[in-house]
């Protein structure tokens, strides 16, 4: 499918039809290549030349914001589905894919009814997508801040020796406490445990002999314990430290590490359930949002033929998806079945500056209305 398409709407002299034929057999003739759709759009309620203008002024910017949120979205699927692993499915519209579903536009009459005032069914797409985006940003925050409490917690656990969470990493039977003994851990820098080995039971007196047990190594850090009297542990940890030595300080308790375990495991199956929920809303929204920007853009080309052709209305809208060497072509095919002064009266405009760019809002003026749609 191509990602990006124009519609263009032409000015119309004696019929549609016979302005299609003969733009079907233009472009069949000198750029083949070229997709080339009619976009139906029902009559709308025109209203006064000056609501028009009004609206003419907020359409490029409600535009923005409308595909600005379906972009949005569609990111959001793109990370969900990356991290998720799942492969990419096509993004539709009630099932049909979003190119058909441009290319193949049928206006919804019960959700935006023709004899309603222009102004009224853009602010209703407004406003529907406004609400659609709030709704993405707090689903979107609450999986965001449950991701964030799972990677605290993994770095914890994944992280060096001097900080990480020690509580996987000790059983109870390293470890002996009673009335008098305590069983210190020692983080030793890996290329000093010979140091460590030959000297802890010198740090201070009341040292076990041999009580040194090493239980894990990383990277930079082994950890080791070491049991040792109650009364002398506060002078052991400043000898420790005075040789480059970090003694952690370390509970055991089975109730804690349970309780630590659980809460894992409540995080990824929240994290799992909360990205598989916002991954679904995110395909609806996305045809919802997606759906309300086509009828915009056939709002926005209905209003823009107007006041460029004026009435009663009578233009011919369509959809192309020229390749980019064929552009220049295309447009001069669409260019050629407009009136001739007209034509002539935007080459000259075009030509002292382009002080009036095309009311679509692309870069270049053209004899017709004329702007992009980029699908991602």
């Amino acid at each position: 499918m191509a990602s990006r398409y124009w519609v263009v709407s032409l000015p119309v002299q004696n019929s549609a039809s016979s302005l299609w034929n003969r733009l079907q057999e233009q472009i069949s003739k000198h750029s083949f290549d070229t997709p080339l759709y009619r976009f139906n759009i029902p009559n709308l309620r025109v209203g006064t030349l000056d609501s028009l203008l009004s609206l003419s002024d907020d359409l490029l910017k409600s535009n923005n914001f409308v595909e600005g949120v379906s972009h949005k979205i569609r990111r959001q699927i793109e990370e969900l589905e990356r991290v998720s692993g799942v492969e990419s499915s096509a993004l539709t519209v009630d099932g049909v894919p979003v190119d058909s579903y441009l290319t193949r536009f049928v206006w919804d009459e019960a959700k935006y009814p023709t004899m309603s005032p222009l102004k009224e069914v853009v602010d209703s797409i407004h406003g529907q997508v406004a609400k659609i985006e709030d709704d993405l940003k707090v689903r979107v925050a609450e999986y965001n801040n449950v991701r964030s409490q799972l990677n605290a917690i993994n770095r914890k656990q994944s992280g060096s020796l001097a900080v990480r969470d020690l509580s996987n990493l000790v059983k109870p039977e390293d470890i002996v406490t009673s009335e008098h003994l305590v069983t210190l851990l020692a983080v030793v820098p890996k290329y000093s445990q010979k140091d460590w080995l030959s000297s802890y039971e010198t740090l201070t007196n009341y040292v076990v002999p041999r009580s040194s047990k090493k239980l894990f190594e990383d990277n930079e850090y082994a950890l080791y314990t070491v049991t040792l009297f109650n009364r002398v542990a506060d002078n052991f940890r400043t000898s420790a430290r005075e040789k480059g030595f970090q003694i952690r300080d370390f509970e055991y308790s089975s109730e804690a590490q349970e309780s630590r375990k659980q809460e894992l495991e409540k995080l990824v199956q929240d994290q799992e359930n909360l990205r598989s929920s916002l991954l679904q809303w995110c395909y609806a929204s996305y045809g919802e949002v997606f759906s309300s920007w086509m009828h915009f853009c056939a709002v926005r080309i209905f209003a823009e033929s107007i006041l460029r052709y004026g009435l009663p209305p009578s233009f011919l809208a369509c959809v192309l998806a020229p390749t980019t060497k064929s552009e220049k072509k295309v447009r001069s095919i669409l260019e050629g079945l407009c009136d001739s002064g007209n034509s002539t009266f935007w080459k000259t405009d075009d030509e002292v500056g382009g002080a009036m760019a095309g009311l679509g809002g692309d870069a270049d003026a053209h004899p017709y209305v004329s702007f992009t749609i980029n699908l991602v």
